[in-house]
This record gives C-alpha cells, structure tokens and sequence, in this order.
C-alpha cells in the first residue's frame, strides 16, 4: 500500500503542520512536489541546505507558537546536527518541529554507495543527538494515526521529532507548477559541448546528481578515458571545494569543476574561499538550470540571483555567462585564458533523459585512477 500525497497533506494540515521548509528528496518528491503545488510561497521556503530549513522552522515557531515541517534526505542530516542540538534541542531553547526524512540506502534495500553508509547510521544518528523518531507507515490509516501521535508528543516534549519515510511510501504525483525555462540547451548538451572546448586531459571535479551521470555517459558515447574526472556521486555542495583542494597543491594545472545551481547556492560561502584563493588556473562551471533536477526538477532560486555577479563579490576576477551553443564557442576560449579563479554560468532548461544512466565504476575505483591520472606529468 502506498500513501496518497493529498490525503497526508490534508491529515498534516488537520494536526495543524502547515508550514515547510527544506531540501526536496528523490524518495519524498511526490509529497514534496504536492507541497509545493498546494502551499504559498511563504509558507512551503525550499531552502539553499537542510541546516537552514531547521532555522526557518525555528522562526516560525517563534513566530506562532506552532511546529514546522523540515522535509530532507537523510544525506542532509548532516547539515541538521548544529542547529538540531545547538538550537533546537531540550538542552538549549526546546524548539518542537516535525522532521519528515527520506531514507535513503535502508540496511537490507539496494542504493547507490553514496547511501549505503548514512542509511545503515540514520536511526543511530537520530538516537545520538536526542531526536525521538518512528518510521512513517505505509498503511494510509497507521499513517494519518502516526501524524496525530507527532503532534501530542511534540506538544508534550518541545523539540524536534522525526519520521523516517523508506522508499515507496508516497504515491505518484508529478509537480503541475513546473519551472519554465526561456532557454533551449539542455544541461547534458551543454556539457557535451564544453568538452569539445576542454584541453584534452582536463582534470574535472563534477557535482553530484545528473552533471556526474552526464558527463560519465559522454566519456562513454565517446570513447574517452574516466581517470580525468572525479564524480562526486555524494557530498552535495562540496565539489567546488574539492576542486579547490586539488588546485592549490598543483598551480601549474588547470582545474575544472563542473558545478550545478542547487549545490552552488547549498554552500555558497565556498565561492569566497575559491574566489580569495589566488588559484589563478581555478576554472568553475555552474550548469544553472534553476531547479532540483535529481529530485523531481523542484525550483532553486538561483535564476533570481545573479550567480556570476556573487561570484565577482567573492574574488573571481572573471566571471561570464552563457545560454546558448553559440555563445558557448564565442565566450569558452575567453574563459580558458582568463587569469582565475574564473566562473562560467551556463543558463539551461530543466530536465534530463529517462534512460540516463549511471557510472558503472566504483568510487573507490575512480578515486584511484583519477589519483594517478592526477600525478601524470
């Protein structure tokens, strides 16, 4: 049995659960797109990085006496762990929300290796920092009776509750308030042709999500070597970062990260850090389609900011945007020889293709052929 995402969201606005705020998931897009679809604006933020929805839910009950929903992954309790026990916990201010997590890599159910670790601690992680949890059930009445049971505890013990949602739980439901996009390249044709611009053996950090998977199946489509990429499958937001690691220690190689929207805005304090550096061969890429494309194509805010003048704030001495293949081929020799850090904002649409495959190698295995490829002369 499955739970229909109408009749979840109707009990949680009974129990009186009628804001939201957090990071979409691809086990709770279907709930998290009909949030999105029946809530206004102010009143459903999704926010740059989980630790910040726990804030926005904070706000709110300080504002109306009243819990907030944070929906995330449970890859994002990372980013909770402050603010859960620093804020919300009965320790310090005694903050009740409703924490609703998608449970990602459950022992016993096969994921992607980024999972597995997380998924296999999310009950223990839960348990160490104070946060009382149930596994939501699947059985529709169990469901709206476990919504019910939430509110009376989180009235009776001011701090956060959790649901651990597993995969399947939530019936289908596509998002009918869809991003619409004036731009016409799509991010893996986009990607294709940055690569034809690329010096050959170019080092790439790439984001995770689709970017990754994109770029993994054109090296396949044509014929290329994988050693040059790390695909950070995991880790939301750091692969600038990491980029940044690698380009400090080798300043006489360009280093390229191949970024998306939503993990730029998660992190966006790394862009200071790259833009300070002084790694004048740092090259970052944001393919910008303006949504959470991995986890059901849910709106960032990134085509409301503009992304390359945050990045001239914060130190990059060069910074371009583009939206179409032309564009591309006229502003791409530019960016390659502009003194860095520099930045390229490649505006695209939304969405990718259903047969899109993954990385058929293992992290571990990529790390140590990207490694070497790293040490070539």
């Amino acid at each position: 049995m499955v739970l229909d995402c109408k009749a979840f969201y109707d009990a949680m606005n009974g129990a009186g659960f009628d804001f939201y705020a957090g990071v979409p998931d691809s086990l709770l897009k279907d709930f998290c797109a009909y949030v999105t679809d029946h809530t206004p604006a102010e009143r459903n933020v999704i926010t740059a990085n989980e630790g910040s929805a726990v804030g926005l839910a904070a706000g709110y009950y300080l504002a109306t006496g009243r819990p907030g929903v944070v929906y995330l992954q449970n890859s994002g309790l990372g980013n909770t762990v402050n603010p859960l026990t620093s804020l919300a916990d009965q320790a310090c201010y005694g903050i009740p929300m409703l924490l609703i997590i998608g449970w990602r890599g459950e022992p016993g159910k096969k994921d992607e290796p980024q999972h597995v670790k997380m998924g296999s601690i999310s009950r223990e992680v839960l348990d160490a920092i104070g946060v009382e949890w149930a596994e939501l059930p699947q059985e529709p009445e169990a469901a709206l009776a476990a919504v019910q049971a939430a509110k009376e505890r989180l009235a009776a013990r001011p701090a956060p509750f959790a649901f651990l949602v597993r995969a399947g739980t939530f019936d289908k439901y596509k998002l009918q308030n869809k991003l619409t996009s004036p731009y016409a390249m799509s991010r893996e044709d986009a990607i294709g042709l940055l690569l034809q611009h690329l010096p050959k053996n170019a080092k790439i950090v790439a984001t995770t999500g689709m970017p990754s998977r994109e770029l993994y199946e054109h090296r396949e489509i044509r014929g290329e070597r994988h050693d040059t990429d790390f695909l950070t499958v995991g880790s939301m937001g750091h692969s600038s970062q990491i980029a940044l690691g690698i380009a400090l220690q080798q300043k006489d190689k360009q280093v390229f990260c191949l970024d998306g929207d939503g993990a730029v805005l998660m992190h966006m304090g790394g862009l200071a850090s790259i833009g300070t550096s002084g790694c004048t061969q740092y090259k970052h890429i944001c393919l910008n389609n303006g949504a959470h494309d991995s986890v059901g194509g849910q709106p960032t805010v990134a085509f409301d900011v503009d992304l390359a003048k945050v990045a001239s704030a914060c130190g990059y001495p060069a910074v371009f945007t583009v939206t179409t293949p032309e564009e591309i081929a006229e502003t791409f020799p530019r960016f390659l020889a502009a003194n860095g850090p520099a930045f390229l904002e490649v505006r695209v649409k939304v969405g990718h293709r259903d047969n899109l495959g993954r990385p058929k190698m293992a992290p571990a295995e990529l790390k140590v052929a990207f490694m070497a490829a790293l040490a070539e002369s």
